[in-house]
């Protein structure tokens, strides 16, 4: 073990993390999370030509396909994000959120600043809230709700 962790080949591979959003609107929600993360939305199982071939051929009715949406890494090195529909509205302050790491200008210099703040307009423009700039004695983020109200931070 390195101090900055296992080696490579040490024991089993790390588990894959998909992260599953309850929401109102997951297709759109999707695609929000597309332009927050760089992602691109997930594309139909192979063999097939769309969603709905997928969904035609599994037995999902018609009716029941707006309640599903994902995201993907284009590069096959993040997680999954799932978008599933419920019901109910979201009604309390997440207990997890992500972190969207914008770039790679070092921390806390003025141009990743400025490359976050222009990241989190364009979140803005497609739906996000802005809460407020924050910052401690290490760190600057940037703190919004998506569309339905799922707080993230930028950094």
């Amino acid at each position: 073990m390195t101090a900055a962790g296992p080696e490579p080949d040490d024991g089993p591979a790390a588990h894959r993390v998909q992260v599953v959003f309850d929401c109102a609107s997951p297709r759109q929600l999707a695609r929000f999370w597309c332009l927050a993360m760089n992602y691109v939305e997930q594309p139909p199982p192979a063999g097939h030509d769309s969603w709905d071939a997928f969904a035609d051929e599994v037995g999902i009715p018609v009716s029941e396909r707006f309640k599903f949406g994902a995201a993907v890494d284009p590069a096959n090195r993040g997680p999954r994000l799932l978008f599933l529909w419920v019901p109910e509205e979201k009604a309390v302050k997440n207990r997890v959120h992500l972190d969207v790491s914008v770039g790679t200008l070092p921390h806390g210099s003025d141009e990743r600043k400025a490359a976050v703040r222009e990241h989190a307009q364009r979140l803005v423009a497609a739906g996000a809230t802005l809460v407020g700039e924050r910052n401690d004695n290490i760190s600057w983020w940037i703190v919004l709700t998506d569309p339905e109200g799922n707080e993230f931070c930028l950094q």
